[in-house]
């Protein structure tokens, strides 16, 4: 089996390692890859913004299947370049995608289809949307309508954070949606999804504000568990019923079927299940605990969902905590270049952004590595995850300390 994962971040390194603990003989690449990646597969550094060499290159190795870990990439097509060229990819179509790549696009399919989600308004210019505002109760929630890295959500607590939040999304984007905020328990529900064929995934809750008690700015994530003690088997079922199989079907019956990772960012409510958001792809850092606890084949599964043979997947009864150690100054400004002291080959250790210099592991993003431990508990895996964490010492870097905290 040749395998091809495209994507350099902790998400890209989990998929490596599954692979690679599922099969030991498959070959592996990865485009670009990390240095922690470079120690369980083949790194390659080819242009990512060039997506016919990255069919070329799947086209000359004969690659079996490739994975795309980002979304920008699926953003601009590059699942409808690989299968005109006859190259098998498991992601959605350019078109499929836009669950994720256009907000406005994933809310309207929500309402024609009745599929819950929070009431939202689009704007194009700051000015209407400041009126907007100016009628609605704080907290309230702006987001960009595009790709934005994890950066491009405001929960404003004030109609003045509100109003600076629109003014600069929409410096970066042709619109935004403005919708209410929901309170409640978040979680994420990931799904295989071919067509109207939705197998889901182990659920897990992730950290988005970067700081301690969910305080500042949103990040890409700062850390995340699986399982969700607080979310029912109950609850889990409606989700797929009312949530993952409707939007899959909906996207059917628009002639755009869905294949690929279906990421739902879920809100468990007083008045019932809502979406926060929808993904077309593994979510970081959730994919990094989930895939810890998968027992079945990664690969065979998805082999058996693509023929639309019967699937279910099996996941360990243990617990896994994942924790980012992240660049001082995340999601702001950062120093990349910082020499850290991490291994490159760590059983608890995923690279996220980091570079070799001479015989220095050096910071290169500001998401840089994640541990991830695993224990009979969610208590036993938290202990286990900060003590790796805590053996990690930097002045270069800062994690939250209340992951999988109850």
């Amino acid at each position: 089996m040749k395998v091809l994962i495209i994507g350099s971040g902790g998400r890209e390194h989990a998929l490596v390692r599954k692979i690679r603990h599922d099969d030991p003989s498959a070959q592996i690449y990865a485009i670009p890859g990390n240095p922690g990646i470079a120690q369980e597969a083949n790194c390659v550094h080819l242009p990512l913004n060039d997506l016919s060499v990255l069919v070329e290159f799947a086209k000359e190795n004969a690659i079996d299947l490739t994975f795309v870990g980002s979304e920008e990439p699926l953003s601009r097509g590059i699942v409808d370049l690989f299968l005109e060229e006859g190259c098998p990819i498991f992601g959605p179509t350019k078109a499929a995608a836009r669950v994720e790549s256009s907000k406005l696009f994933a809310k309207e399919m929500m309402m024609k289809y009745n599929i819950p989600t929070a009431s939202y308004r689009a704007f194009s210019d700051s000015c209407s949307a400041e009126d907007y505002i100016m009628t609605k109760p704080c907290p309230i929630v702006i987001k960009a309508d595009g790709l934005a890295a994890g950066k491009g959500v405001v929960i404003a607590l004030t109609k003045e954070d509100a109003n600076k939040a629109s003014i600069e999304l929409l410096k970066k984007h042709h619109s935004i949606v403005i919708e209410e905020f929901l309170e409640g328990i978040e979680f994420s529900l990931m799904a295989m999804v071919h067509e109207d064929k939705v197998v889901p995934l182990a659920i897990a809750q992730d950290y988005k504000r970067v700081h301690d008690n969910n305080q500042g700015p949103n990040t890409g994530g700062m850390g995340a568990y699986s399982p969700v003690p607080q979310i029912s088997r109950y609850v889990i079922d409606k989700a797929l019923k009312s949530i993952m199989i409707p939007i899959a079907k909906a996207l059917v019956k628009e002639n755009t079927p869905f294949t690929g990772i279906l990421y739902g960012g879920l809100m468990l409510t007083r008045s019932g299940i809502k979406v926060i958001e929808f993904n077309a792809r593994f979510g970081d850092p959730e994919t990094e605990v989930v895939l810890a606890r998968m027992r079945t084949k990664l690969i065979p599964a998805i082999q058996k969902l693509l023929q639309k043979k019967p699937l279910k997947l099996n996941f360990s009864r243990k617990a896994a905590v994942g924790v980012v150690l992240a660049s001082n100054g995340y999601p702001g400004k950062y120093t990349s270049g910082k020499q850290i002291n991490i291994s490159l080959i760590d059983p608890l250790l995923l690279h996220m952004g980091t570079q070799i210099r001479g015989s220095r592991i050096e910071t290169a993003g500001g998401r840089v590595a994640i541990v991830v431990a695993k224990g009979q508990t969610l208590q036993e895996a938290r202990q286990e995850a900060y003590r790796k964490v805590e053996s990690i010492t930097s002045n270069e870097l800062f994690y939250r300390k209340d992951i999988a905290l109850f």
